[in-house]
């Protein structure tokens, strides 16, 4: 399979209290955890994704989806689709998903993060998403349709 096309994307691990990030930049070479969004409603939410998506020239959403050890959609991934959904027909962005399963675990390890309530932990599983997002794929689907 071949790998996707390096573009600036921000890669989002969607939780209940935050939404940890991430962005890469057009070449896909740098990836770097962003400071963590603390969840509002989703229009406190867009208001200041929007800025952050101009600010960066984003051309591309990574959310994250927690499937269960068989690959099936846990109800956490179920709300991360939804929200993947919303904000990808708010923004017309392209989105790709990406299995998160084990993401936070991962990146708890590799930054000494465990027990982390900051944020640092989500945007640092953020970054694992892209990390993997730009070695494994897949293509985006097109704005407004979903894969």
């Amino acid at each position: 399979m071949p790998r996707p096309q390096p573009r600036s994307a921000l890669a989002l691990d969607v939780g209940r209290r935050r939404i940890g990030l991430a962005g890469c930049d057009p070449l896909g070479l740098t990836v770097t955890p962003l400071a963590a969004l603390a969840r509002g409603r989703f229009e406190a939410d867009l208001a200041v994704l929007l800025p952050l998506l101009q600010q960066r020239r984003v051309r591309l959403l990574v959310v994250g989806l927690p499937l269960d050890q068989q690959g099936e959609p846990t109800p956490q991934a179920r709300h991360c689709r939804r929200y993947g959904q919303q904000l990808m027909a708010a923004t017309n962005l392209p989105l790709a998903w990406v299995n998160e399963h084990s993401s936070s675990w991962a990146a708890a390890d590799r930054h000494g993060l465990h027990g982390d309530r900051s944020g640092a932990l989500d945007s640092a599983a953020a970054a694992l998403l892209l990390e993997q997002w730009l070695q494994d794929g897949p293509e985006p689907g097109p704005a407004g349709g979903c894969r």
